[in-house]
């Protein structure tokens, strides 16, 4: 029995459906956020949770005072401070990126600071009311460059003090006529020891030639009586 023409057809497109090379699955989209910016968002919200909790408990503490909702009054304020916090870092870290961190200098990080703390008090006014989005901006923009300049002062400062030479010790005012007392180095501190140890020792020396010299006179001691035990049981049993 011969195959007709719909067969063979058939039996054609089945194997053309077959050989078909299935598609290969689309790569799935990387969700997350580039390391740049996470580098920028932890750290600021670090910064803002704890300026938010510094907030919320300086603001307790006021409330009970000032207002009749206490609660109410620290939780706004530990808000409006998570935001400066969060505002601030993030703006901080975005203008020292964006003007390279490797090339900033002190006085570029001091105007990034001031920038920075505008930008968080003016998203700390807008939370107050418009009319404190500028006092805002103008006060914590005065509080980043002052901070900063602070800062770099201290670091500067810090910086010296490590690579500065280590002072002679024999060159102290410790060691003045004036003085009573006396800077020693390493190795006059070691002799001072090893003198101390000598005399310990030699001590020690004498002790146990005392307790050697007690430990003879008792050996002498019981020896006697001994004997003179002995010689009063003779001159007792010749009376008899």
């Amino acid at each position: 029995m011969q195959p007709n023409a719909c067969s063979i057809r058939k039996i054609k497109n089945d194997m053309t459906d077959n050989g078909e090379s299935v598609p290969p699955p689309s790569p799935q989209r990387n969700e997350r956020l580039p390391p740049e910016i996470l580098d920028i968002i932890k750290p600021a919200l670090q910064v803002g949770s704890l300026s938010g909790t510094s907030g919320f408990i300086i603001g307790g503490f006021a409330g009970v005072i000032r207002s009749s909702t206490p609660f109410l009054f620290a939780l706004a304020s530990g808000i409006q401070w998570f935001a400066l916090g969060t505002t601030f870092w993030a703006s901080r870290g975005i203008v020292l990126r964006a003007w390279r961190d490797d090339k900033v200098t002190p006085k570029d990080k001091i105007t990034a600071s001031a920038i920075a703390g505008g930008v968080g008090g003016a998203s700390g006014g807008i939370l107050r009311g418009p009319r404190n989005v500028l006092p805002g901006a103008l006060m914590f923009g005065l509080f980043g460059a002052a901070g900063q300049a602070l800062f770099n002062s201290a670091d500067a400062k810090n910086l010296k003090q490590a690579n500065a030479p280590e002072r002679d010790l024999k060159d102290s005012w410790l060691n003045s006529k004036w003085s009573p007392m006396k800077v020693l180095s390493d190795q006059e501190y070691e002799d001072m020891l090893r003198e101390k140890l000598l005399r310990v020792n030699a001590e020690i020396a004498l002790v146990d030639e005392k307790i050697e010299a007690l430990r003879v006179m008792e050996h002498g001691d019981a020896e006697g009586k001994s004997g003179s035990r002995d010689v009063e049981g003779g001159t007792e049993k010749s009376a008899e």
